[in-house]
């Protein structure tokens, strides 16, 4: 079959592997998972080989791609990751069963979406434990929950925190105890049970499979474990996963010997970046039909380990294949693994084609 570049390869059997191994170790510590599809635009045959690895639900911070997902008729709850905008509290009611929050004016317009529709809607209250990105702050959740409970047609599903995408914070059993003492405070407090603890997101597993994780957190949003098989703490190998489920091709369109450094005064590129070079003599470059306007070019690493990328500009990828033993020519396709920015920026990218394979 020949396949048109640039392309987005995603190997289907790895990906379910990658989950079973996640959702054993979860089910271990009678956590579920739910698989994050936001990293690959909920592509249907990925988001059901995660449910096949044992996931138990949706997750995503788009409400078109919760959409996308709701017409596949995955018989699964569908979650929606960012804080939904006021502006969009009606398609929230209608698509995601569930969402994350932390304001209660938009948990009221939640509540009044839902009888507006005639149906319930189920909440995780957020709370900030250290990362300073979404979340109440814990000595706030008192002013909060009554309002909460007032809300006739909102159901108080649990409460959850994020570690570590913005403010870069590891899960920690003291970070994990302080969201199980608010579970624990509410439930005392108040006439409601907290259902789901979801402690957070791939950064999270190390903890668990270290033993570490404090028992009562029972529900983690997994994305990058799964479809790249790494800790997104410091991107190891998240042990009995594989990390090459993700390919991307890109195509030589010049293949020719030049200078290593540019002729002329140099200033600043198509970026607004000041380039430096190293002068290595004459040597063979070639020119991909790939750039910055489809892939995050610093999330890629050369399958061929001689091949060297040089930079790139909006629709250019220059490398450097002095080095390697394949005869490379214009025409020739050259493969990338590419790490989780990669694979999003090339997943929503008009201009890159998608492929799910079985290997």
């Amino acid at each position: 079959m020949t396949i048109k570049n640039p392309t987005l390869i995603a190997d289907i059997e790895k990906i379910e592997y990658n989950a079973k191994v996640i959702t054993t170790l979860c089910q271990h510590y009678n956590i579920q998972v739910a698989a994050v599809t936001k990293g690959v635009c909920a592509e249907p045959e990925i988001a059901e080989a995660m449910l096949r690895g044992g996931c138990t639900m949706l997750a995503d911070s788009r409400l078109e791609n919760l959409q996308l997902l709701r017409e596949q008729h995955f018989d699964v709850d569908h979650l929606l990751l960012r804080l939904p905008m006021i502006s969009e509290i009606d398609e929230v009611v209608r698509l995601a069963d569930i969402s994350l929050n932390s304001e209660i004016a938009t948990i009221k317009a939640l509540n009044s979406a839902a009888q507006k529709q005639q149906t319930t809607h189920r909440i995780i209250l957020m709370i900030d434990v250290g990362d300073l990105r979404e979340g109440i702050w814990p000595e706030t959740i008192h002013k909060i929950l009554p309002e909460i409970l007032q809300c006739e047609y909102i159901i108080f599903e649990g409460i959850g925190c994020n570690l570590g995408c913005y403010g870069g914070v590891i899960p920690s059993p003291e970070n994990m105890g302080l969201l199980l003492q608010q579970k624990l405070m509410i439930e005392t407090s108040y006439p409601i049970s907290v259902n789901l603890v979801s402690g957070g997101t791939s950064t999270a597993l190390q903890l668990v499979a270290s033993g570490k994780m404090p028992k009562g957190i029972n529900h983690f949003r997994v994305g990058e474990a799964i479809l790249l098989g790494r800790n997104p703490v410091d991107r190891s190998p998240f042990p009995g996963t594989c990390q090459d489920a993700f390919i991307i091709q890109g195509e030589i369109i010049e293949c020719q010997w030049k200078p290593s450094v540019p002729l002329g005064q140099i200033g600043q590129d198509a970026f607004g970046h000041l380039p430096v070079f190293e002068d290595r003599g004459i040597r063979l470059r070639a020119i991909l039909a790939l750039g910055r306007q489809d892939i995050a070019v610093n999330g890629l690493t050369p399958c061929d380990p001689k091949i060297q990328i040089l930079g790139a500009s909006s629709d250019h990828l220059l490398i450097d294949i002095t080095e390697t033993h394949h005869r490379y020519q214009v025409g020739s396709t050259i493969s990338f693994f590419p790490n989780y920015a990669a694979v999003l920026a090339a997943s929503t990218s008009r201009y890159i084609r998608k492929i799910c394979i079985n290997s």
